[in-house]
């Protein structure tokens, strides 16, 4: 049994040239001008057609390869030994064929879903190239062209046809970008497994930064009464001082907003259709720094609550996050979520909503500051605060009336001062 080999031809002034993609395997019949390799330099991507005819034996090269002119890309087995398989092989082929016909149908009844027929389609270096750009596997789109090549129009129409059914092809990932270098090349490193809670919510928080047009207000709450209040409450049974965190003021206050802007308390459902879910219920996520990572445990209907049962629970499900022993659900179904640092330091961030919810209130450390009032300078604690909010809802003049809003319930007339 003879071999050949197939090497890569004259390229042109080139050398070390990409493998993008390899467009047989082995075992595969080929026959001449059949693409076998598509490599891309600085300037352009080309296909490497075959020079003979066979059956593939062995492939020399992967995906990432750099070739020159002169490497072996594959050897085949001669025509000939070929063809006496073939003889073999026809009962095989008319089987294959008549999987083929039955297909058939269901291709013409989805034009744009995954082609069951054969892994690798024709197309020119360019189609693949726009594939590639755009995340999509060439191999799942039916050709409209003579032997079903793919172009340009077909992979659109392909890319529409998903998006409008909110099918993303498993196969189909954007190219990543490869490292030249290994980090233990510049020195000493180690290896550690990302915590499990942080791989589970990347996930959630990747599908919130990419598909929610995101907008942070900033602004500055003055909470000099509501920190006064805060440290006179008393037991008036005791005389002791209640600690109460202020974080507690802050969701009370939070919820009495909700209340006036109840698009902050929703989700949006279908933006095509125009149909979102308005939210009765005051449900306030609090967003737990663990040594696991962050988790976002509900408060329940807030509303209802006075500040002192706030204060208890908020250390209640703060520690069960942190013992990893929070009920899964607990971690859906809010209103809108509160991160704070606080407690850590820093003013100003944009934090990133909390999908399915609209907005999400960032909160930095309070200071005190020389606020000029009424003609003269007064000493104020101000609490920077960071509203995130999805702008497909909301618009910039509703989030400053928002944070307007949640400033006034922070400040001097404070209605959470009833709610104690």
């Amino acid at each position: 049994m003879s071999e050949t080999q197939i090497k890569v031809p004259n390229i042109g002034d080139f050398k070390d040239v990409e493998v993008i993609e390899v467009l047989v395997t082995e075992g595969q019949l080929i026959k001449k001008n059949d693409p076998l390799i598509t490599i891309e330099s600085d300037k352009s991507s080309v296909e490497i057609p075959s020079n003979l005819e066979g059956k593939i034996k062995n492939l020399k090269i992967k995906v990432g390869d750099k070739v020159s002119e002169g490497d072996i890309i594959l050897t085949v087995e001669s025509a000939l030994e070929v063809k006496k398989e073939g003889v073999k092989e026809k009962p095989e082929i008319k089987k294959d064929l008549k999987k083929i016909e039955v297909a058939k149908p269901e291709i013409q009844q989805n034009t744009f879903s995954k082609n069951n027929i054969s892994d690798i389609v024709s197309s020119s270096p360019k189609a693949r190239k726009f594939a590639r750009e755009l995340g999509v596997n060439i191999n799942q789109v039916v050709g409209s062209q003579r032997d079903g090549r793919v172009v340009e129009d077909d992979i659109k129409k392909f890319v529409s046809f998903n998006s409008k059914n909110d099918f993303v092809a498993k196969d189909s990932k954007p190219d990543k970008i490869k490292n030249e270098f290994e980090h233990s090349d510049f020195g000493e490193i180690e290896i550690k497994d990302i915590p499990r809670v942080k791989k589970l919510s990347s996930k959630y928080l990747i599908n919130s930064w990419t598909t929610i047009p995101h907008v942070t207000n900033h602004d500055e709450a003055d909470i000099t009464e509501m920190e006064s209040f805060r440290s006179s409450l008393t037991n008036m049974y005791t005389g002791e001082k209640i600690k109460i965190t202020p974080l507690a003021f802050i969701i009370k206050a939070l919820v009495a907003s909700l209340k006036k802007f109840p698009s902050f308390n929703s989700s949006i459902d279908e933006i095509e259709t125009g149909k979102m879910t308005l939210k009765k219920y005051y449900h306030i996520g609090i967003a737990v720094d663990t040594p696991n990572g962050l988790m976002v445990p509900k408060i329940r209907n807030a509303n209802n609550k006075k500040i002192s049962l706030i204060s208890k629970e908020l250390k209640e499900v703060s520690e069960l996050c942190r013992n990893l022993k929070i009920d899964k659900k607990e971690l859906f179904g809010g209103s809108m979520t509160i991160t704070s640092l606080g407690g850590i330091g820093g003013s100003f961030f944009t934090p990133i909503i909390n999908y399915p919810e609209v907005a999400i209130l960032g909160v930095g450390r309070s200071e005190k500051k020389q606020i000029f009032i009424n003609g003269k300078f007064q000493t104020r604690t101000m609490l920077p605060i960071s509203l995130s909010y999805d702008h497909r809802i909301i618009d910039g003049a509703e989030a400053s009336r928002f944070n307007n809003d949640l400033k006034e319930n922070l400040g001097k007339n404070f209605a959470y001062k009833l709610a104690v």
